[in-house]
């Protein structure tokens, strides 16, 4: 937890009885009990660490000889990913608990890599609480759930109030279509030539930040979606692809955006929360719910003025069409190795890590929406940011990624569409024909379907 946060929540740590499952007398000996527990670290993002490190402390103390030996992984999400695909694929090397994103679940389920959850969840009381809808995130295939969400997130639009104002474009802004966006921008150019009016990630420098802060609010935005559910098949020949990427390709070509040297830099997103948002060099760009926890105290590039500068906007559907709003969801979860060799104790960790105190911890540090009620009924979540009303309304709009074992390879397959278009290389109607070659060689004919 950081900043002032830190001393409430553990005020509210101290008072509450910790309800870790303790071992049984009659099970393994407590000293052959080593649990692995595997996450993310970066630089600007310790949330995932702080639980565990606490976890860790309680679980040891409520089991008496059991270690927790943590293994934080300082990587990107995309190197993330690698590494602990990697780790799982060997029972010698898989953890017993990892941090999951939530759009690799049901490719992991699938492989055989994840411990099948629902019997213990049944007697978990705490599931009670958790949204419906962000249980979703950790079922497989079959109906069964191999994951548990630590919250969710939506997309939104982050403009700095300062520099639309200094362009003379009124504030609150709420653009209702793409050329509101486009006109504004153009607006904020004309005033100065040295701001980057309203930049979108693009390319594959910026993996999945791409698509979830980019093409899918544009895809989605169209009335047009990537996947078919009904059938379960992926969806080419769209004429909302084509069009998402013409809106980049305006963005780029016509300087609006960052340059695409700069788009294809895995750091960029540094630079836009960092220094370009902040120093008000920036109008605006699509960020994340969590984005001001980049800018509030503790966080890693702290921001004393930013509730007062910035401000949030819905990103609209290109023509205003209803619901006249699109957002992003996803999240990442918390799930138990198929291989572990002490599965039940692994979900004692997993549930305690995750109960009511150490969520609500976890939520105030990385400013994620809550998924269990009673952490979004607390006081303290709901004035944890001057903006967290306006995304958690997003959530009415919001899609989710498809969560299929095709999935990552789709997502690289639309990267390398962005890019080629932010670049010059290929025109939106070609980068969406390759794009379309390589869902049909990577997936077959038979799991794609023309619109």
């Amino acid at each position: 937890m950081r900043g002032s946060w830190k001393s409430f929540v553990a005020g509210i740590a101290a008072a509450a009885v910790l309800a870790v499952p303790a071992c049984s007398a009659g099970s393994t000996e407590a000293s052959d009990r080593v649990l692995k527990v595997a996450y993310q670290k970066t630089d600007s993002f310790a949330a995932v660490d702080d639980m565990f490190t606490k976890t860790k402390k309680d679980f040891e103390a409520a089991n008496p000889g059991v270690r927790v030996e943590l293994q934080p992984i300082m990587a990107n999400d995309e190197d993330y990913g690698t590494k602990l695909a990697l780790a799982l694929r060997s029972p010698e090397t898989a953890p017993d608990v990892f941090y999951e994103d939530s759009f690799k679940v049901r490719a992991d389920a699938e492989a055989g890599y994840l411990l099948k959850l629902d019997e213990r969840l049944a007697a978990w009381e705490d599931w009670a609480v958790f949204s419906d809808a962000a249980k979703t995130a950790g079922a497989g295939d079959d109906g069964g759930t191999y994951a548990v969400p630590l919250g969710t997130d939506t997309r939104a639009i982050w403009y700095n109030k300062k520099v639309l104002q200094g362009a003379g474009i009124d504030v609150p802004w709420q653009p209702r279509t793409w050329d509101d966006i486009l006109a504004a921008a153009r607006t904020i150019k004309a005033s100065d030539a040295g701001l980057i009016p309203f930049s979108m990630y693009a390319g594959k420098g910026s993996g999945e930040g791409t698509v979830m802060q980019s093409f899918y609010e544009l895809l989605y935005g169209t009335g047009d979606t990537l996947y078919d559910e009904a059938t379960r098949k992926w969806v080419v020949g769209s004429k909302g692809f084509i069009a998402s990427l013409e809106f980049l390709q305006t963005l780029y070509s016509e300087g609006l955006a960052v340059t695409p040297a700069q788009a294809l830099d895995g750091n960029v997103w540094k630079k836009v929360v960092g220094e370009w948002l902040p120093e008000g060099r920036m109008g605006g760009t699509v960020e994340g719910s969590y984005a001001p926890s980049f800018w509030q105290p503790g966080g890693s590039y702290e921001w004393p003025g930013y509730a007062q500068d910035m401000g949030v906007a819905k990103f609209p559907t290109r023509n205003g069409q209803a619901p006249g709003a699109v957002s992003m969801s996803g999240g990442w979860t918390l799930a138990v190795s198929a291989d572990s060799s002490n599965p039940d104790l692994a979900f004692g960790f997993l549930t305690s890590a995750l109960n009511k105190q150490n969520s609500l911890a976890f939520a105030l540090d990385s400013l994620q929406i809550a998924v269990r009620g009673d952490v979004a009924a607390e006081p303290a979540y709901q004035s944890a940011n001057p903006f967290i009303r306006d995304v958690s309304e997003l959530v009415d709009v919001t899609h989710f990624r498809p969560s299929t074992a095709d999935y990552p390879r789709i997502s690289a397959a639309i990267q390398e569409a962005t890019e080629s278009v932010i670049t010059g290389t290929l025109t939106p109607e070609q980068a969406a024909a390759r794009y379309d070659e390589a869902v049909r060689a990577q997936v077959g004919d038979e799991k794609v379907v023309q619109k």
